[in-house]
């Protein structure tokens, strides 16, 4: 079989099996998120740690949940890191020895796992015991997700409601405490123990042990580090985290076996994302909108999908050519097929898990994987991320419409006015701002390039795609960069706190607005914004910000490296 046939096949099979998840997931999210009962498990936590779950809050309080829960998190495990020495199973994998971590790289770490980055500045396998990964990790890699999905939910409740409490203006858009519990307890702990226990059935490793002795084919002794990879390796897709449990992430045959857990790895990274886009079209009372949001996803997943197999299959080079693709910096388990479909769906959904080096993609097809990111990881974006990302875009849509035909905007029965565009475009802008100016900086400060293994346009692509990654927690890398001193160890994680919480504020803040308004019934002069035209338009807007935003310096890094 042909590598083309191969890698249509792929993608094909892929998209068969997302189709079938798609209602009968989608519809127990809307069911999970609408439930007015609590499960007796849940009520009995309520009870520990004192929430009333019948109470509604304003989106402040909603705001303030989801700051103080992610501030303790971090604290905790930052603390669960530099205490390493003293906790059980502490050992450096392969070794008999624990590690302590040092105070910027805990930090980091503790920021870039609680934000859903996952951005990794060390190697696993040496420097965390399995406690930290799975008391620390794992369990951010599952309540991360659940955050996000929670606000999500929150923003559409801003769409779904026809006037809080029958129009009393407060504006109550859900508990987070209860949104929080059901999404980790209905949603991603279900589904991750049922990937974790298909994952060992396809090879993936899950051990206690620290490692095992092996005997080379030169007779050389060596160890070979284990892990309770499956676990975490499920969730970190799920839940589109990305953090690798050995260095070389979904590359590393421990982690992904297989063509087959190769392609499953991919289908757990994307299903939560698309199938939210049913929870949305439910929750709203017309179905046909979350398909449209669906159709501008995949429309550009598949479009990119395409521009980087080319990209990869015929690049710049005679030895490239010759190798019948770009294959440096990939896996001959999967080829340029199954890295390129690997590349672009962990790139469209703030994922970061590889299965390839993307600092080795060529010129074209590492800077289609940058701007995936730089689009705003819509494509279908995080596991809760990514629906509320489109949604923002769709407002700015809808508000562009308005201009040009003069009339008020309205999306799903609320009007669009001031407040609610400011909040998208807060929304929209805090990424670029953080991507801008922490590239420039980097770039600008003596010392930086000392980082950088490469010059020209491939460096200055890497130092854009680092901070591209954090600010859209994303986690993956140009791995080129040495991003170990304390300026990049603080700069990456400021990139990463504001990248997540800005965002979720402003996304917090339109929601509580929505909710405060009565619904209006649509008029002979709204936009339909349940057909193509709509979508369309949508698709056009997240290009056309990304375009405007980011030309300048993807003219600078991969188109100028793609033209060289």
């Amino acid at each position: 079989m042909s590598p083309a046939v191969a890698g249509l096949l792929q993608a094909g099979v892929l998209v068969l099996f997302l189709a079938l998840a798609y209602k009968p997931l989608g519809g127990w999210m809307a069911r999970v998120y609408s439930d007015e009962k609590h499960w007796r498990a849940e009520r009995l936590l309520y009870r520990i740690v004192r929430v009333d779950p019948g109470v509604q809050q304003r989106w402040t309080t909603y705001a303030a949940g989801v700051l103080g829960f992610s501030f303790a998190s971090i604290v905790l495990l930052y603390l669960l890191q530099r205490l390493q020495p003293l906790l059980p199973l502490a050992f450096g994998r392969g070794t008999d020895d624990a590690t302590t971590v040092a105070p910027a790289m805990a930090f980091n770490t503790a920021v870039s796992f609680v934000t859903n980055t996952n951005w990794q500045s060390y190697v696993p396998e040496a420097v965390l015991g399995h406690t930290v990964q799975m008391a620390g990790l794992t369990v951010q890699n599952v309540v991360s997700a659940a955050v996000g999905m929670a606000v999500a939910v929150a923003l559409v409740r801003g769409f779904a409601t026809r006037g809080s409490r029958e129009g009393d203006g407060i504006g109550r858009i859900g508990n987070f405490w209860v949104d929080l519990t059901r999404g980790v307890t209905r949603i991603l702990l279900p589904l991750a123990v049922v990937a974790a226990i298909a994952l060992v059935a396809m090879g993936t490793v899950m051990s206690l042990r620290s490692g095992v002795d092996v005997t080379g084919v030169d007779g050389a002794q060596s160890t070979l580090p284990l892990a309770p990879a499956a676990s975490q390796e499920a969730v970190k897709e799920l839940g589109t985290n990305g953090g690798g449990i050995f260095n070389a992430n979904s590359a590393h045959p421990f982690e992904n076996p297989n063509a087959l857990s190769n392609l499953f790895e991919i289908f757990l990274l994307l299903v939560i994302p698309v199938a939210l886009t049913r929870t949305f079209g439910i929750m709203v009372g017309n179905r046909r909108q979350g398909t449209v949001l669906l159709a501008v996803m995949g429309g550009i997943w598949a479009v990119f999908l395409g521009l980087t197999w080319l990209a990869e299959t015929f690049p710049n080079g005679p030895a490239a050519l010759a190798a019948g693709g770009a294959m440096e910096g990939k896996e001959l388990r999967f080829g340029v097929p199954g890295s390129a479909l690997f590349a672009v769906s962990t790139t469209g959904t703030s994922t970061g898990a590889v299965n390839s080096l993307h600092d080795s993609f060529s010129g074209a097809g590492g800077g289609i994987t940058l701007l995936n990111m730089l689009l705003g990881e819509v494509a279908p974006g995080g596991a809760g991320a990514g629906l509320y990302g489109i949604l923002v875009l769709a407002i700015i849509a809808v508000f562009l419409a308005g201009l040009m035909v003069g009339r008020t905007p309205e999306y799903l029965g609320k009007k669009l006015g001031r407040v609610q565009v400011t909040y998208a475009a807060v929304s929209i802008l805090a990424m670029p701002a953080l991507v801008l100016l922490g590239s420039g900086l980097a770039i600008a400060l003596p010392g930086t390039a000392d980082a950088l293994n490469n010059e020209g346009a491939h460096g200055f692509s890497e130092v854009l795609y680092a901070y591209a990654s954090a600010a859209n927690n994303n986690g993956s890398a140009f791995a080129g960069i040495t991003v170990t001193s304390d300026f990049f160890q603080t700069s990456l994680a400021v990139a990463m706190l504001f990248g997540r919480f800005v965002p979720i504020l402003a996304v917090l803040g339109l929601a509580g607005s929505l909710a405060r308004q009565r619904h209006v019934e649509p008029g002979a002069g709204t936009l339909p914004t349940d057909g193509v035209l709509f979508g369309a338009l949508v698709g056009g807007t997240v290009l056309l910000v990304a375009a405007l935003t980011f030309f300048p310096a993807m003219a600078l890094g991969p188109i100028a490296e793609a033209l060289s």
